[in-house]
Protein backbone atom coordinates (compact mmCIF):
# COMPACT_ATOMS: atom_id res chain seq x y z
CA UNK A 1 0.00 0.00 0.00
CA UNK A 2 1.40 3.38 -1.00
CA UNK A 3 2.08 5.85 1.76
CA UNK A 4 -0.76 8.42 1.79
CA UNK A 5 0.27 12.03 1.55
CA UNK A 6 -2.85 13.77 2.77
CA UNK A 7 -5.41 12.19 5.14
CA UNK A 8 -8.67 13.81 6.26
CA UNK A 9 -10.42 12.74 9.45
CA UNK A 10 -13.99 13.96 9.74
CA UNK A 11 -15.18 14.21 13.35
CA UNK A 12 -13.51 15.48 16.52
CA UNK A 13 -14.75 12.86 18.94
CA UNK A 14 -13.02 9.85 20.49
CA UNK A 15 -12.95 7.77 17.29
CA UNK A 16 -11.84 10.69 15.14
CA UNK A 17 -9.01 11.72 17.45
CA UNK A 18 -7.75 8.16 17.81
CA UNK A 19 -7.91 7.65 14.04
CA UNK A 20 -5.91 10.84 13.47
CA UNK A 21 -3.32 9.88 16.09
CA UNK A 22 -3.02 6.37 14.67
CA UNK A 23 -2.58 7.73 11.14
CA UNK A 24 0.12 10.12 12.34
CA UNK A 25 1.91 7.36 14.25
CA UNK A 26 1.85 4.79 11.44
CA UNK A 27 2.46 7.23 8.59
CA UNK A 28 5.01 9.75 9.84
CA UNK A 29 5.24 11.58 6.51
CA UNK A 30 1.51 11.99 6.02
CA UNK A 31 -0.29 15.27 6.57
CA UNK A 32 -3.32 14.75 8.82
CA UNK A 33 -6.24 17.19 8.93
CA UNK A 34 -9.06 16.71 11.44
CA UNK A 35 -12.33 18.49 10.68
CA UNK A 36 -14.81 19.21 13.50
CA UNK A 37 -18.12 20.85 12.58
CA UNK A 38 -18.72 22.43 15.99
CA UNK A 39 -16.66 24.63 18.26
CA UNK A 40 -16.03 21.78 20.72
CA UNK A 41 -13.76 18.76 20.63
CA UNK A 42 -14.30 15.44 22.44
CA UNK A 43 -17.65 16.57 23.87
CA UNK A 44 -18.88 13.05 24.62
CA UNK A 45 -15.59 12.22 26.33
CA UNK A 46 -16.19 15.19 28.61
CA UNK A 47 -19.64 14.06 29.83
CA UNK A 48 -19.03 10.31 29.88
CA UNK A 49 -19.22 8.58 33.24
CA UNK A 50 -20.55 11.63 35.01
CA UNK A 51 -17.57 13.70 33.89
CA UNK A 52 -14.99 11.00 34.71
CA UNK A 53 -14.86 9.26 31.29
CA UNK A 54 -15.49 5.52 31.30
CA UNK A 55 -12.49 4.79 29.04
CA UNK A 56 -12.96 1.02 28.67
CA UNK A 57 -13.93 -2.16 30.56
CA UNK A 58 -11.73 -4.70 32.32
CA UNK A 59 -12.65 -7.58 30.04
CA UNK A 60 -9.58 -8.91 28.27
CA UNK A 61 -10.94 -11.65 26.03
CA UNK A 62 -11.88 -10.31 22.56
CA UNK A 63 -14.69 -12.84 22.23
CA UNK A 64 -16.10 -12.02 25.68
CA UNK A 65 -15.74 -8.28 25.07
CA UNK A 66 -17.60 -8.57 21.76
CA UNK A 67 -20.62 -10.06 23.51
CA UNK A 68 -21.46 -6.64 24.95
CA UNK A 69 -22.55 -5.21 21.60
CA UNK A 70 -26.16 -5.62 20.46
CA UNK A 71 -24.96 -4.67 16.98
CA UNK A 72 -21.45 -5.18 15.58
CA UNK A 73 -20.13 -7.71 18.06
CA UNK A 74 -19.19 -10.29 15.44
CA UNK A 75 -17.23 -7.75 13.40
CA UNK A 76 -15.55 -6.24 16.46
CA UNK A 77 -14.39 -9.60 17.81
CA UNK A 78 -11.57 -9.81 15.27
CA UNK A 79 -10.88 -6.08 15.52
CA UNK A 80 -10.30 -6.42 19.27
CA UNK A 81 -7.56 -8.89 18.42
CA UNK A 82 -5.78 -5.97 16.75
CA UNK A 83 -6.43 -3.33 19.42
CA UNK A 84 -7.95 -4.55 22.70
CA UNK A 85 -8.95 -3.12 26.06
CA UNK A 86 -5.45 -3.95 27.33
CA UNK A 87 -3.97 -1.98 24.44
CA UNK A 88 -6.16 0.98 25.41
CA UNK A 89 -4.98 0.74 29.02
CA UNK A 90 -1.35 0.58 27.91
CA UNK A 91 -1.75 3.47 25.47
CA UNK A 92 -3.13 5.88 28.05
CA UNK A 93 -0.85 4.67 30.86
CA UNK A 94 2.26 5.21 28.72
CA UNK A 95 1.10 8.78 28.18
CA UNK A 96 0.59 9.62 31.83
CA UNK A 97 -3.08 8.67 32.23
CA UNK A 98 -3.22 5.45 34.27
CA UNK A 99 -6.63 3.82 34.64
CA UNK A 100 -8.37 2.24 37.63
CA UNK A 101 -10.97 -0.53 37.70
CA UNK A 102 -14.22 -0.22 39.68
CA UNK A 103 -16.16 -3.12 41.17
CA UNK A 104 -18.41 -3.46 38.12
CA UNK A 105 -15.47 -3.61 35.70
CA UNK A 106 -15.69 -0.06 34.38
CA UNK A 107 -12.35 1.68 33.99
CA UNK A 108 -11.71 5.38 34.65
CA UNK A 109 -8.66 7.62 34.83
CA UNK A 110 -7.00 7.50 38.25
CA UNK A 111 -7.33 11.30 38.16
CA UNK A 112 -11.12 10.73 38.22
CA UNK A 113 -11.82 13.36 35.58
CA UNK A 114 -12.54 13.32 31.85
CA UNK A 115 -10.21 16.25 31.45
CA UNK A 116 -7.22 13.95 31.95
CA UNK A 117 -8.23 11.97 28.84
CA UNK A 118 -9.00 15.11 26.84
CA UNK A 119 -5.70 16.77 27.76
CA UNK A 120 -3.83 13.61 26.78
CA UNK A 121 -5.48 13.38 23.35
CA UNK A 122 -5.03 17.08 22.64
CA UNK A 123 -1.38 16.96 23.71
CA UNK A 124 -0.69 13.95 21.49
CA UNK A 125 -2.40 15.66 18.56
CA UNK A 126 -0.26 18.74 19.07
CA UNK A 127 2.93 16.71 19.24
CA UNK A 128 1.96 14.81 16.09
CA UNK A 129 1.33 18.04 14.21
CA UNK A 130 -2.29 17.22 13.38
CA UNK A 131 -4.08 20.15 11.74
CA UNK A 132 -7.32 20.57 13.72
CA UNK A 133 -9.96 22.73 12.06
CA UNK A 134 -12.88 23.80 14.23
CA UNK A 135 -16.30 24.85 12.93
CA UNK A 136 -15.48 23.12 9.65
CA UNK A 137 -18.40 20.91 8.64
CA UNK A 138 -17.89 18.54 5.72
CA UNK A 139 -21.14 18.17 3.82
CA UNK A 140 -19.94 16.14 0.87
CA UNK A 141 -17.09 13.87 -0.22
CA UNK A 142 -16.32 13.76 -3.93
CA UNK A 143 -14.21 10.80 -5.16
CA UNK A 144 -11.73 11.85 -7.86
CA UNK A 145 -10.83 10.02 -11.02
CA UNK A 146 -7.56 8.18 -10.51
CA UNK A 147 -7.99 8.13 -6.71
CA UNK A 148 -8.31 10.54 -3.86
CA UNK A 149 -11.12 12.79 -2.77
CA UNK A 150 -12.22 16.39 -2.98
CA UNK A 151 -13.47 17.90 0.28
CA UNK A 152 -14.81 21.36 -0.44
CA UNK A 153 -12.04 22.15 -2.91
CA UNK A 154 -9.18 20.44 -1.06
CA UNK A 155 -7.68 17.16 -2.23
CA UNK A 156 -7.03 14.22 0.12
CA UNK A 157 -5.58 10.79 -0.60
CA UNK A 158 -7.63 9.07 2.11
CA UNK A 159 -10.66 10.04 4.21
CA UNK A 160 -11.70 8.62 7.60
CA UNK A 161 -15.31 9.31 8.60
CA UNK A 162 -15.81 9.38 12.38
CA UNK A 163 -18.83 11.66 12.69
CA UNK A 164 -20.66 9.61 15.30
CA UNK A 165 -24.32 8.68 15.35
CA UNK A 166 -27.18 10.82 14.10
CA UNK A 167 -30.68 11.04 15.59
CA UNK A 168 -32.16 11.36 12.08
CA UNK A 169 -31.59 9.35 8.91
CA UNK A 170 -31.01 12.60 7.00
CA UNK A 171 -27.75 12.96 8.94
CA UNK A 172 -26.37 10.16 6.74
CA UNK A 173 -27.56 11.54 3.38
CA UNK A 174 -24.02 12.55 2.40
CA UNK A 175 -22.89 8.92 2.82
CA UNK A 176 -25.92 7.64 0.95
CA UNK A 177 -24.80 9.86 -1.94
CA UNK A 178 -21.56 7.86 -2.07
CA UNK A 179 -23.49 4.62 -2.53
CA UNK A 180 -23.50 3.38 1.06
CA UNK A 181 -26.51 1.74 2.70
CA UNK A 182 -27.66 3.12 6.04
CA UNK A 183 -29.45 1.25 8.82
CA UNK A 184 -32.02 3.75 10.05
CA UNK A 185 -30.94 5.28 13.37
CA UNK A 186 -32.98 4.82 16.54
CA UNK A 187 -31.96 5.59 20.15
CA UNK A 188 -30.08 3.06 22.24
CA UNK A 189 -29.16 3.28 25.95
CA UNK A 190 -32.19 5.09 27.31
CA UNK A 191 -34.23 4.99 30.51
CA UNK A 192 -37.91 4.12 30.88
CA UNK A 193 -40.53 6.79 31.58
CA UNK A 194 -43.45 5.69 33.77
CA UNK A 195 -45.88 8.59 34.19
CA UNK A 196 -48.46 7.90 36.87
CA UNK A 197 -46.60 5.01 38.52
CA UNK A 198 -46.28 5.63 42.27
CA UNK A 199 -42.89 3.90 42.43
CA UNK A 200 -41.36 7.17 41.18
CA UNK A 201 -42.05 8.58 44.66
CA UNK A 202 -39.16 6.34 45.79
CA UNK A 203 -36.71 8.07 43.45
CA UNK A 204 -33.07 7.55 44.26
CA UNK A 205 -33.48 3.98 45.48
CA UNK A 206 -31.38 1.23 43.94
CA UNK A 207 -32.56 -2.38 44.00
CA UNK A 208 -29.29 -4.32 43.62
CA UNK A 209 -30.34 -7.45 41.75
CA UNK A 210 -33.60 -7.36 39.82
CA UNK A 211 -34.74 -9.13 36.66
CA UNK A 212 -36.56 -6.88 34.20
CA UNK A 213 -38.52 -8.41 31.33
CA UNK A 214 -40.50 -6.73 28.56
CA UNK A 215 -43.82 -8.49 28.22
CA UNK A 216 -44.56 -9.90 24.79
CA UNK A 217 -40.87 -10.21 23.91
CA UNK A 218 -37.86 -12.36 24.75
CA UNK A 219 -36.04 -9.34 26.14
CA UNK A 220 -34.87 -9.80 29.72
CA UNK A 221 -31.89 -8.57 31.74
CA UNK A 222 -30.73 -8.86 35.33
CA UNK A 223 -28.88 -6.31 37.40
CA UNK A 224 -29.29 -3.16 39.50
CA UNK A 225 -32.38 -1.01 38.89
CA UNK A 226 -32.45 2.67 39.81
CA UNK A 227 -35.78 4.32 40.63
CA UNK A 228 -35.91 7.85 39.20
CA UNK A 229 -38.41 10.69 39.37
CA UNK A 230 -39.57 9.77 35.85
CA UNK A 231 -39.38 5.97 36.00
CA UNK A 232 -36.53 3.46 35.99
CA UNK A 233 -32.88 3.39 34.97
CA UNK A 234 -29.80 1.40 36.01
CA UNK A 235 -27.84 -1.36 34.25
CA UNK A 236 -30.73 -3.81 33.82
CA UNK A 237 -32.93 -1.17 32.16
CA UNK A 238 -30.14 0.27 30.01
CA UNK A 239 -29.18 -3.17 28.72
CA UNK A 240 -32.81 -3.80 27.80
CA UNK A 241 -32.96 -0.51 25.93
CA UNK A 242 -29.82 -1.37 23.94
CA UNK A 243 -30.70 -4.93 23.02
CA UNK A 244 -34.30 -3.98 22.29
CA UNK A 245 -33.57 -0.66 20.56
CA UNK A 246 -35.35 -1.43 17.29
CA UNK A 247 -38.22 -3.43 18.75
CA UNK A 248 -39.00 -0.78 21.37
CA UNK A 249 -38.87 1.95 18.73
CA UNK A 250 -41.41 -0.01 16.66
CA UNK A 251 -43.65 -0.12 19.73
CA UNK A 252 -43.45 3.64 20.05
CA UNK A 253 -41.81 3.20 23.47
CA UNK A 254 -45.13 2.03 24.91
CA UNK A 255 -44.95 -1.36 26.60
CA UNK A 256 -45.24 -3.19 29.92
CA UNK A 257 -42.33 -4.46 31.96
CA UNK A 258 -42.42 -7.27 34.49
CA UNK A 259 -39.94 -7.02 37.36
CA UNK A 260 -38.63 -9.70 39.69
CA UNK A 261 -37.20 -7.57 42.48
CA UNK A 262 -35.50 -10.45 44.30
CA UNK A 263 -33.43 -11.70 41.35
CA UNK A 264 -34.31 -15.34 42.05
CA UNK A 265 -36.47 -17.03 39.43
CA UNK A 266 -37.31 -20.22 41.32
CA UNK A 267 -40.44 -19.52 43.39
CA UNK A 268 -39.85 -22.48 45.68
CA UNK A 269 -36.38 -21.11 46.43
CA UNK A 270 -37.90 -17.73 47.30
CA UNK A 271 -40.46 -19.41 49.54
CA UNK A 272 -37.66 -21.34 51.26
CA UNK A 273 -35.78 -18.08 51.91
CA UNK A 274 -38.87 -16.65 53.53
CA UNK A 275 -39.59 -19.77 55.60
CA UNK A 276 -36.02 -19.79 56.88
CA UNK A 277 -36.16 -16.15 57.98
CA UNK A 278 -39.73 -16.17 59.29
CA UNK A 279 -39.19 -17.65 62.79
CA UNK A 280 -36.90 -14.79 63.76
CA UNK A 281 -39.26 -12.13 62.44
CA UNK A 282 -42.68 -13.13 63.78
CA UNK A 283 -42.77 -10.52 66.55
CA UNK A 284 -41.30 -7.74 64.43
CA UNK A 285 -43.12 -5.15 62.38
CA UNK A 286 -42.98 -6.04 58.72
CA UNK A 287 -41.45 -2.65 57.86
CA UNK A 288 -38.45 -3.47 60.05
CA UNK A 289 -37.90 -7.07 58.97
CA UNK A 290 -37.30 -7.74 55.28
CA UNK A 291 -36.20 -11.31 54.51
CA UNK A 292 -34.68 -10.26 51.18
CA UNK A 293 -31.82 -7.97 50.12
CA UNK A 294 -33.98 -4.93 49.42
CA UNK A 295 -33.67 -1.28 50.53
CA UNK A 296 -36.02 -0.53 53.41
CA UNK A 297 -37.91 2.21 51.57
CA UNK A 298 -38.47 -0.09 48.62
CA UNK A 299 -39.59 -2.90 50.94
CA UNK A 300 -42.21 -0.55 52.41
CA UNK A 301 -43.36 0.31 48.88
CA UNK A 302 -43.75 -3.41 48.13
CA UNK A 303 -45.80 -3.91 51.30
CA UNK A 304 -48.08 -0.98 50.51
CA UNK A 305 -48.55 -2.16 46.92
CA UNK A 306 -49.66 -5.53 48.33
CA UNK A 307 -52.13 -3.71 50.65
CA UNK A 308 -50.20 -4.75 53.75
CA UNK A 309 -49.79 -2.36 56.68
CA UNK A 310 -45.99 -1.93 57.21
CA UNK A 311 -46.62 -1.64 60.98
CA UNK A 312 -48.28 -5.02 61.09
CA UNK A 313 -46.28 -7.82 62.78
CA UNK A 314 -45.25 -10.80 60.68
CA UNK A 315 -47.21 -13.11 62.99
CA UNK A 316 -50.49 -11.55 61.80
CA UNK A 317 -49.80 -12.12 58.10
CA UNK A 318 -52.17 -14.62 56.50
CA UNK A 319 -51.29 -17.07 53.75
CA UNK A 320 -53.21 -15.16 51.06
CA UNK A 321 -51.48 -11.91 51.95
CA UNK A 322 -48.09 -13.61 51.99
CA UNK A 323 -48.70 -15.09 48.55
CA UNK A 324 -49.84 -11.67 47.26
CA UNK A 325 -46.68 -10.08 48.62
CA UNK A 326 -44.41 -12.72 47.05
CA UNK A 327 -46.23 -12.48 43.72
CA UNK A 328 -45.73 -8.72 43.76
CA UNK A 329 -42.01 -9.12 44.40
CA UNK A 330 -41.59 -11.76 41.71
CA UNK A 331 -44.04 -10.53 39.06
CA UNK A 332 -44.40 -6.78 39.53
CA UNK A 333 -45.66 -4.92 36.44
CA UNK A 334 -45.32 -1.31 35.29
CA UNK A 335 -46.50 0.59 32.24
CA UNK A 336 -43.79 2.37 30.25
CA UNK A 337 -44.78 5.35 28.12
CA UNK A 338 -41.72 7.02 26.65
CA UNK A 339 -37.98 7.23 27.16
CA UNK A 340 -35.30 9.60 28.39
CA UNK A 341 -31.70 9.86 27.17
CA UNK A 342 -29.27 8.28 29.63
CA UNK A 343 -27.64 11.28 31.34
CA UNK A 344 -26.03 13.36 28.58
CA UNK A 345 -24.72 10.38 26.67
CA UNK A 346 -26.34 9.91 23.27
CA UNK A 347 -25.93 6.51 21.64
CA UNK A 348 -27.74 5.32 18.53
CA UNK A 349 -28.50 2.00 16.95
CA UNK A 350 -27.98 2.45 13.21
CA UNK A 351 -25.48 3.87 10.75
CA UNK A 352 -23.36 2.56 7.90
CA UNK A 353 -24.29 -1.06 7.19
CA UNK A 354 -21.55 -3.34 8.51
CA UNK A 355 -21.39 -5.59 5.46
CA UNK A 356 -20.12 -2.62 3.46
CA UNK A 357 -17.01 -2.17 5.63
CA UNK A 358 -13.92 -4.39 5.90
CA UNK A 359 -13.16 -4.50 9.63
CA UNK A 360 -9.60 -5.63 8.94
CA UNK A 361 -8.91 -2.16 7.53
CA UNK A 362 -12.13 -0.22 8.35
CA UNK A 363 -12.18 0.59 4.62
CA UNK A 364 -15.37 0.92 2.65
CA UNK A 365 -16.16 -1.94 0.29
CA UNK A 366 -18.11 0.58 -1.80
CA UNK A 367 -15.65 3.50 -2.06
CA UNK A 368 -11.91 2.59 -2.03
CA UNK A 369 -9.86 4.93 0.14
CA UNK A 370 -12.77 5.80 2.40
CA UNK A 371 -12.58 4.47 5.98
CA UNK A 372 -14.94 4.53 8.95
CA UNK A 373 -14.54 4.60 12.74
CA UNK A 374 -16.85 4.79 15.73
CA UNK A 375 -20.61 5.20 15.99
CA UNK A 376 -21.10 6.34 12.39
CA UNK A 377 -21.16 2.57 11.85
CA UNK A 378 -24.12 0.42 12.83
CA UNK A 379 -22.23 -0.56 15.98
CA UNK A 380 -23.26 0.14 19.55
CA UNK A 381 -22.47 -1.35 22.93
CA UNK A 382 -24.10 -1.40 26.32
CA UNK A 383 -23.04 1.02 29.03
CA UNK A 384 -19.77 0.31 30.81
CA UNK A 385 -16.99 1.57 28.54
CA UNK A 386 -17.85 -0.59 25.55
CA UNK A 387 -18.76 2.22 23.15
CA UNK A 388 -15.49 4.03 23.83
CA UNK A 389 -13.50 0.82 23.29
CA UNK A 390 -15.19 0.38 19.92
CA UNK A 391 -14.15 3.96 19.12
CA UNK A 392 -10.51 3.41 20.15
CA UNK A 393 -10.30 0.10 18.27
CA UNK A 394 -11.92 1.15 15.00
CA UNK A 395 -10.09 4.48 15.09
CA UNK A 396 -6.74 2.77 15.59
CA UNK A 397 -7.30 0.37 12.69
CA UNK A 398 -8.69 3.05 10.35
CA UNK A 399 -5.73 5.34 11.05
CA UNK A 400 -3.16 2.59 10.61
CA UNK A 401 -4.63 1.32 7.36
CA UNK A 402 -5.68 4.64 5.80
Amino acid sequence: MAEPGHVAVIGGGAAGFFAALSAAHHHADARIVLFEKTGKLLSKVMVSGGGRCNVTHSCFSPSAFAQHYPRGGRQLKKAFGTFSAQDTIDWFTERGVPLKTEDDGRMFPVANTSQAVIDCLLSEAGTAGIDIRMKSPIQSICPLEGGGFDLHGERFDRVIVATGGSPKATGFDWLLALGHTISAPVPSLFTFNMPGETITERMGLVVPDAIVRIQGTRLSHQGPVLITHWGMSGPAVLKLSAWGARELAERGYAFTIQVNWIGVTNESEVTALLETALPGMLRKKMANACPFSLPKNFWIHALEKADIDPDRPWSDLGKKQRNRLLNGLLNDTYTVAGKTTFKEEFVTCGGVTLGEVDFNTMQSRVVPGLHFAGEVLDVDGITGGFNFQAAWTTGFIAGRMA
